[in-house]
């Protein structure tokens, strides 16, 4: 699987410790930054991994900020995109079965990387389950295209 990843400043340390973990396995990773702990704005990466995953470039991404909000928030502004912020398994879990998530965000202030590990094993190997659920996703995109225009 191939997964594009990006943080700001104040995720930058998991997100370094997730790349170390993800190139241990069969995942292929893209970082487009941040590359340091130096203040940066969080938007600038959130849409660097966001527009990929809108554009199907990449199936799945990664964000990282301090509490993983900002970063889910400027993702879910691009058609297509469902970006899940999850600070447990079950989360993870529930967003991939249910709401088809393809960004995951964590918090870089409130996630071990231990627990980000279990997160992301959970996150990259559940399945979308479909049936109720894709109807319910079907109407989310509706809105998506009648709120913006853009046909997902």
């Amino acid at each position: 699987m191939k997964v594009i990843i990006g943080s700001d400043h104040a995720g930058y340390s998991l997100k370094e410790g997730i790349k170390e973990y993800l190139n241990k396995s069969e995942t292929e990773i893209v970082d487009v930054g941040t590359d340091s702990g130096e203040p940066v704005d969080y938007p600038d990466f959130g849409s660097r991994v966001a527009e990929k995953v809108s554009s199907g470039e990449f199936k799945r991404g990664i964000l990282v900020c301090g509490s993983g909000v900002g970063m889910t928030i400027v993702a879910n502004k691009f058609p297509g995109v469902r970006a899940a912020l999850s600070l447990d398994v079950e989360t993870a879990k529930l967003s991939r079965m249910h709401n088809d998530s393809n960004i995951l965000s964590l918090a870089g202030r409130r996630t071990d990387i231990e627990t980000a590990k279990n997160i992301i094993k959970t996150w990259l190997e559940t399945e979308f389950e479909g049936g109720r659920h894709k109807r319910r996703l079907d109407k989310i995109k509706n809105i998506e295209f009648e709120v913006s225009g853009s046909k997902v």
